[in-house]
């Protein structure tokens, strides 16, 4: 990736020993488009970027996982800024160029000891091959890193598409505990990537359910530099830059719900034939959201009248008598009525994969949406109910 660079750093904000401080850096000002999360109850640091992601140009984003620093009043907000300052200074540029982001523990206050002591190591040891660093900083209860890297080409000139994020839990599309950074080295206009960000982020992050709950601190944060010299001019260019942004983001929702929190399986749910753009989703939606339903593909059971009754309750125009349901390619409701056992015992069989594609038919319309999500185990009671042990 042209013009940046990473570090992820154990700084001791958590008491595990786990990296938990990192930077991302242009290493000149880029575009800059950011979409935060839509709960009333926010943290400091989404505060502070609502306000600096106005002018449209961003040059460094610093991270902490471990503690949300939300919850904690004017200090929260004064220890967010004093991070941006600090980090600004290490890397002669203006503070107004510096993002935070946070995610963590919800109400203690940010440890600024261990911040202060830290920045400078940061800012002085960055380096292009410190992504993967980066991303292992920004974890909380994630297994896994999420990392997703893909190239276009604009006018004859190849760019860059680098996408890292964080979520395990409290995901549900409005975004969710997640933490996303895009970085790429074309050139855009700030409102452009704005456009393109919050489309993408249409159809991935705001696709997908762990829990269905939505947390305090989501950001998604895009940086353009331009350092490949592929510059987006018109309308032709940006559907170029969108389909790999797209391909990234989908990329990115996908990992963090295969990585949920208690998660065995990955499961889509795809809705066609539905009156309306809204049926579509709402039905998506519903089924993705059943706790019933997850239950029903972690215990490998084809009840497919929870997914059919999901339906019925999401409020969308339905026919029970022109449902068509698939579990992978087995049909298990032709017409609203039943396959029978053997069909099952077939769909038992298809659900012991760890990925699963529903495909429900309403059979009126020609409006198709869908959502990606997990099962429900009981692992997922386990980690929140030891989340701050």
């Amino acid at each position: 990736m042209k013009g940046f660079k990473f570090q992820g750093i154990a700084a001791g904000i958590k008491n595990n020993g786990k990296k938990d401080f990192g930077i991302i850096y242009s290493e000149n000002p880029a575009s800059a488009a950011a979409l935060f999360t839509t709960n009333k109850v926010v943290a400091a640091p989404v505060i502070l970027g609502r306000k600096r992601i106005k002018k449209g140009l961003c040059q460094a984003v610093i991270v902490n996982s471990g503690n949300a620093n939300c919850f904690t009043g004017e200090k929260g907000i004064k220890d967010a800024a004093e991070t941006a300052k600090i980090a600004a200074e290490h890397l002669g540029i203006t503070e107004d160029l510096v993002m935070v982001a946070s995610t963590g523990v919800i109400g203690a206050p940010l440890p600024m000891d261990v911040i202060r002591k830290n920045i400078p190591f940061l800012t002085e040891n960055m380096g292009q091959n410190f992504l993967g660093d980066f991303s292992e900083a920004i974890l909380t209860t994630d297994k896994l890193s999420k990392i997703s890297e893909k190239k276009g080409v604009i006018r004859g000139k190849e760019f860059s598409v680098t996408g890292v994020a964080k979520g395990s839990g409290m995901i549900r599309p409005d975004m969710a505990t997640m933490l996303a950074f895009v970085c790429t080295d074309v050139e855009i206009p700030a409102d452009m990537l704005k456009l393109s960000l919050k489309q993408g982020c249409n159809r991935s992050f705001n696709r997908i359910s762990v829990d269905g709950d939505t947390s305090t601190n989501d950001t998604v944060l895009a940086l353009a530099n331009g350092a490949s010299s592929a510059v987006v001019k018109d309308n032709q260019d940006q559907v170029i830059f969108q389909e790999i942004l797209n391909r990234v983001l989908l990329d990115l929702a996908r990992m963090i719900v295969k990585d949920g929190e208690g998660a065995t399986k990955l499961a889509e749910i795809i809705v066609k034939g539905a009156a309306s753009a809204d049926d579509a989703y709402n039905v998506a939606e519903a089924v993705a959201h059943s706790n019933l339903v997850k239950t029903a593909i972690y215990g490998e059971d084809p009840n497919w009248g929870r997914v059919v009754a999901a339906a019925g309750r999401s409020g969308a125009a339905l026919n029970p008598d022109k449902i068509d349901l698939k579990f992978g390619d087995v049909f298990l409701v032709e017409k609203g009525a039943w396959a029978g056992e053997d069909a099952e015992k077939k769909a038992a069989r298809v659900m012991k994969q760890d990925e699963l594609k529903i495909v429900l038919n309403l059979n009126i319309g020609n409006f198709s949406d869908f959502f990606v999500f997990c099962d429900f185990s009981e692992n997922y009671v386990k980690i929140n109910a030891d989340y701050r042990s």
